[in-house]
């Protein structure tokens, strides 16, 4: 998560030094507490919570409690893990609906912290689960600040209370409140109140928020918060704590290159949970937040938990239940790979999705240089081949392969290691959907961690077993070229570079997905 990525490589690299150290002594922990207090402070952390968080990680490090199995690093990571879950509100709580419907949710905080965007992705969220919510353009101060809000929701495809045009003109607490009566008579279920935001605190922003929250007596007031505010994030908290009495917290923005302060600030003064965390500009990239997960995202420990849950929504039961029969039985194809490509796109950014594998804060370099249009460029070239080729990608001699290239705008070479790597990958699919050890050899790059379309340059000299017969002699010459540069494999299309092989426990949850005990 690029907000946490200072933060995460300043606490790694302090826990890094400590793992030579055979016992801790009162100096290595005060040294390390020093740099966690420099690290949190970096990344506008408030001071008093980066003080009462020391405070506590020093105590608990030379304290009993410490269990003498670990390592001097675990020892301390596990500490800091804890108290980074208590920091960011310990448990998770949802948001909590009416007996009665609607339930109705304000939002509020101030002008750009994402309000009207946050509105839609709650909405569209909640069609998900099947809920019926409605929009109230309450903003009518901002300008077009109503008309975003019904782009926003047909996006969503939700429905929009938008009586007044907004820019000025119109009374917010009256829409508000026949806002919610509208609800009741469609049979909404939830009310979502978009309410106006200011530049900075003022009173006449509290006056009219707090008119609202009188009007309408919300079920929940959520205090959506830029989470790259910086070190104004607990005076804007607590302002809106004493004007409004929000009673959740919103983190948006958390795709951003900020430092994050925000996040480890806000509800541990305020008291306050946060519920959700926005991640991104679509629709879809909205989580509920972890507290757990949070932590263990900034101390690069993973976050394998979000990552098989957002798998569980974009993959469809039956379908994943097909494909392992057909990897049991030695019959997935490159069409069953495209639909596992179109499936993978479903899940939102892959770049995101593998920030979340434990330990790849160690892997930036590679992860920034990761290229998201290689899955568009793999798609193109397979849709480029006929059925009966992606059902038998051996008949792919090299006319067929230039013919490929030419209609995917790829080169004979990008097609080849495409076939190449879908060889590798289905084999290890096989091996571990009948149980066994796959054998992953070098774990080389990853489609779109290296620059697009380069070629491998390990091929092997001398005779190609699949050259071609064409008559023309240029043509002849292209296509054996081609063939000979992919005679060696570049890498495992779906491995890291430096990577150990999976451990035994992830063999089992990777026979589990395919429905092996």
């Amino acid at each position: 998560m690029a907000t946490f990525g200072t933060l995460s490589d300043r606490l790694t690299e302090t826990f890094r030094n400590l793992r030579t150290k055979g016992k801790l002594t009162a100096a290595d922990v005060d040294g390390t507490v020093r740099e966690i207090r420099r690290a949190l402070l970096d990344a506008d952390v408030a001071l008093s919570v980066v003080k009462e968080f020391t405070a506590k990680v020093r105590e608990r490090a030379l304290g009993d409690e410490v269990n003498k199995a670990l390592n001097p690093a675990q020892q301390v990571v596990q500490i800091v893990n804890e108290e980074l879950v208590q920091i960011l509100g310990g448990e998770q709580r949802r948001l909590q609906f009416a007996k009665t419907a609607p339930t109705v949710i304000m939002l509020a905080g101030l002008q750009g912290s994402g309000k009207t965007t946050f509105a839609g992705k709650l909405a569209k969220q909640l069609e998900g689960e099947g809920h019926t919510p409605l929009l109230v353009a309450a903003d009518l101060q901002r300008p077009n600040a109503v008309n975003q809000l019904q782009v926003v929701a047909e996006q969503a495809g939700a429905t929009v209370y938008a009586p007044e045009p907004g820019n000025g003109v119109g009374d917010p607490v009256k829409v508000s409140r026949d806002g919610v009566e509208y609800a009741r008579r469609q049979q909404h279920d939830v009310v979502i109140i978009d309410t106006a935001g200011r530049l900075g605190v003022d009173a006449e922003l509290m006056k009219q928020a707090s008119d609202i929250r009188k009007a309408t007596d919300p079920d929940e007031v959520l205090f959506v918060i830029d989470a790259m505010i910086g070190q104004d994030a607990v005076n804007t908290a607590r302002a809106f704590q004493e004007g409004v009495d929000f009673t959740g917290v919103v983190l948006s923005k958390l795709d951003g290159d900020a430092r994050g302060g925000a996040a480890l600030s806000v509800a541990s003064v305020t008291g306050r949970p946060i519920i959700f965390a926005s991640t991104g500009e679509r629709l879809e990239d909205l989580e509920p937040f972890h507290p757990d997960r949070m932590a263990s995202r900034i101390l690069d420990l993973g976050d394998i938990l979000t990552l098989i849950e957002q798998a569980q929504q974009a993959f469809d039961e039956e379908e994943a239940v097909k494909m392992a029969e057909k990897l049991a039985t030695e019959q997935f194809t490159l069409e069953d790979f495209l639909d596992q490509l179109q499936q993978m796109k479903k899940m939102g950014s892959m770049k995101k999705m593998l920030g979340m594998l434990p330990g790849m804060g160690q892997m930036k370099q590679q992860l920034e240089d990761f290229d998201e249009r290689e899955i568009d460029r793999t798609e193109a070239i397979i849709r480029s081949m006929t059925p009966g080729e992606r059902r038998n990608p051996k008949v792919l001699n090299g006319s067929r392969r230039l013919r490929i290239a030419r209609g995917s705008g790829m080169t004979v070479t990008d097609v080849n290691q495409l076939v190449q790597r879908f060889d590798q990958a289905a084999k290890m699919m096989k091996t571990v959907a009948r149980g066994g050890t796959p054998n992953i050899p070098g774990m080389g790059s990853m489609p779109g961690m290296g620059k697009p379309g380069a070629s491998s340059k390990r091929g092997k000299k001398g005779k190609s077993s699949g050259g071609s017969r064409s008559g023309n002699p240029a043509k002849r010459a292209a296509e054996n070229a081609g063939l000979a540069t992919a005679s060696t494999p570049s890498g495992s299309g779906f491995g890291l570079g430096g990577a150990k092989a999976p451990s035994e426990a992830d063999l089992a949850e990777i026979q589990k997905l395919f429905g092996k005990n």
